[in-house]
C-alpha cells in the first residue's frame, strides 16, 4: 500500500503544465505565417574619393572634396594639386556655399591645365589667343559682307542693262506706224485694174503695155 501511494504520488508530480498561447513555441493558428528571419544587410563598401586616396588619408562621410574629385577622376584632383594645394582647394571651397563649389572646381582645374602648359601667362595667354581668333574671324565676316554687297550691286546693274537691251530690241523689231504707210500706201487710185484683169497705173501703165504690143 505505501509502495501504491508513493508511485502515485510522483506521477503526480511530473504532470505537463498547461498550454499557454504566449509560448513561442506555440503552433500557429490556420490562416497565419511564419516570420521570416531577418537577413543580415550586405556591406557597403565606400571607397575614397580621388583626393583622399591621392593623399593617403581617411576618407570621411561628409568629405569636402568627395563630391567634386570622384575616384574615377583621379588626374582631375592631381592637376589642381599640383598648382594650387589641397590645403588651398579645401579652404577656398569651405568659404564658398555649395551651389558654387563645383563651378569653381571647374575653373581651377581649366586654370590649373593652362598654368601646367603656360606656365608664364597661364589663362591669360589662352584668352589673349582666343580674343585673336575672335578679331580675324570678325575681319573676315566683315570683308565677306562687303564682296556679298559689291556682287549684289553688281548684279542689280546687269539686270537693268539687260532689260534696257530688251526694250531697245523690241522698238527695232516694230517700224513706227509712219514707216509702215511709206512701205505700204494704202491709196486706191494708185493701182487700178483694167479690163484685162491687170494692174492699171493710170495712163502711164496703160501707155507701157501699148508700146510693147507693138
Amino acid at each position: 500500500m505505501e509502495g501504491n501511494d508513493t508511485t502515485t504520488t510522483t506521477t503526480s508530480s511530473f504532470s505537463p503544465p498547461p498550454y499557454s498561447s504566449s509560448s513561442s513555441s506555440s503552433p500557429p493558428l490556420s490562416g497565419q505565417s511564419l516570420p521570416l528571419p531577418a537577413q543580415p544587410s550586405p556591406p557597403v563598401i565606400v571607397s575614397p574619393c580621388a583626393a583622399c586616396k591621392i593623399l593617403r588619408r581617411r576618407c570621411i562621410d561628409k568629405c569636402v572634396l568627395a563630391p567634386y574629385f570622384p575616384p574615377t577622376e583621379p588626374l582631375k584632383f592631381t592637376t589642381a594639386h599640383r598648382v594650387f594645394g589641397a590645403s588651398n582647394i579645401i579652404k577656398f571651397l569651405q568659404e564658398l556655399p555649395e551651389s558654387h563649389r563645383a563651378d569653381a572646381v571647374s575653373s581651377m582645374v581649366y586654370e590649373a591645365n593652362a598654368r601646367i602648359r603656360d606656365p608664364v601667362y597661364g589663362c591669360a595667354g589662352a584668352i589673349c589667343h582666343l580674343q585673336k581668333q575672335v578679331s580675324e574671324l570678325q575681319s573676315q565676316l566683315a570683308k565677306a559682307q562687303g564682296e556679298l554687297i559689291n556682287m549684289q550691286s553688281q548684279q542689280a546693274n546687269l539686270v537693268a542693262i539687260i532689260c534696257m537691251e530688251m526694250a531697245h530690241s523690241q522698238q527695232v523689231s516694230s517700224p513706227p506706224p509712219q514707216l509702215a504707210e511709206n512701205y505700204f500706201p494704202t491709196n486706191p487710185n494708185l493701182f487700178q485694174t483694167n479690163n484685162t484683169g491687170f494692174l492699171d497705173d493710170g495712163n502711164n501703165l496703160g501707155s507701157s503695155w501699148e508700146q510693147l504690143w507693138t
